[in-house]
């Protein structure tokens, strides 16, 4: 019973712990080269570095947002997403999405890290298979321990993440079933105009 309550209590946190693991997992240096284990094992340092050390929110913000740029495809993370609804949409539809979706994205969970006390990590095991890769991490707070599993592909700048699962729980399904959602109601213009309205507002909640 504690596991499963464990794990219950996981998966509802799946969205504010990835927020952080998601952030220290950005790379020290856009496109870095080495193993998948080794550029987590970096940023992860890097990360905390940022979040803990000297600096005013903003210039934390600022640097950690360029980070993130540098590490996460967020256009892989948005497709995954978006699945079936993106299908028969024009190509400037397409890449408005994608460009929101990255920019809600980012500011968003990079807020939501410098909300967070940088937490320990601990490392599990590197799997890698052809182009892409699995690099198991535990986040570690004062009263919970998280299993953290980057998804990393290999592109030409290096190794990429393109979805994280926080105790098997992908961030990309996550945002999966909020579009799923939002769109049984509204049109996909409607979605695109309410991601504008979340960046205007600067609201840090969900899509819906």
């Amino acid at each position: 019973m504690k596991d499963v309550a464990k794990r219950g209590h996981a998966r509802r946190c799946a969205l504010a712990l990835g927020s952080a693991l998601l952030l220290c997992a950005t790379a020290t240096v856009a496109g870095a080269q080495g193993t998948p284990m080794e550029i987590v094992r970096a940023t992860l340092t890097k990360s905390n570095q940022i979040v803990t050390g000297p600096g005013d929110h903003n210039s934390k913000l600022a640097a950690l947002k360029e980070l993130l740029r540098g590490f996460l495809d967020t256009d892989a993370l948005g497709r995954k997403a978006m699945g079936k609804h993106l299908d028969g949409k024009s190509p400037e539809q397409v890449r408005q999405f994608l460009d929101l979706f990255r920019d809600l994205f980012i500011r968003t969970y990079v807020q939501r890290l410098l909300l967070f006390d940088a937490p320990d990590f601990e490392y599990g095991e590197e799997k890698v298979s052809g182009t892409t890769a699995t690099v198991n991490t535990f986040i570690v707070t004062p009263r919970d321990k998280f299993a953290a599993d980057y998804v990393l592909e290999k592109q030409d700048k290096g190794w990429i993440a393109t979805d994280i699962k926080i105790e098997d729980v992908s961030l990309a399904e996550n945002f999966k079933s909020q579009f799923d959602r939002a769109l049984a109601k509204d049109s996909f213009d409607s979605l695109l105009q309410r991601l504008r309205n979340k960046l205007e507002s600067k609201s840090d909640g969900g899509i819906s």
